[in-house]
């Protein structure tokens, strides 16, 4: 069976092929950015702090309706993939975005889904 979507020939473009793979940077950085981004509580906590710019490990664990230990693990995780930063006052320690690159990702992701309405229906979320 041939699918529509998937070239019959294997170079066409060398020129342009090997100009694209030259100025291709390492993606690792970025790969690790939206496999934390893709886990959907995570994506939940980066989206609560576009709304909120500054929010309490408690309070985060509330939104997520979750442990605060849950709510931690994640929040550490976005920190250490410099997604988010973290400051303590006393016993408490907040979270916010790292910038507004990480910000504005976030809201072009949402803003893209809702966009996209039905083209990301449940057909193309079962496959995932």
């Amino acid at each position: 069976m041939q699918t529509k979507d998937i070239c019959e020939v294997t170079k066409v473009h060398e020129d342009v092929v090997f100009s694209v793979k030259k100025k291709l940077p390492d993606v690792t950085k970025v790969a690790l950015i939206f496999k934390a981004l893709a886990d959907e509580t995570r994506l939940k906590i980066a989206y609560a702090l576009t709304i909120e710019e500054e929010l309490c490990v408690c309070d985060v664990s509330e939104i997520i309706e979750s442990s605060t230990a849950t709510a931690s693990h994640h929040l550490r995780f976005l920190r250490d993939l410099s997604l988010a930063k973290s400051r303590r006052k006393g016993k408490l320690v907040y979270y916010s975005l790292a910038d507004h690159h990480v910000n504005e990702l976030v809201k072009i992701a949402y803003e893209h889904a809702v966009e996209e309405g039905e083209k990301i229906g449940q057909s193309s979320h079962e496959r995932i």
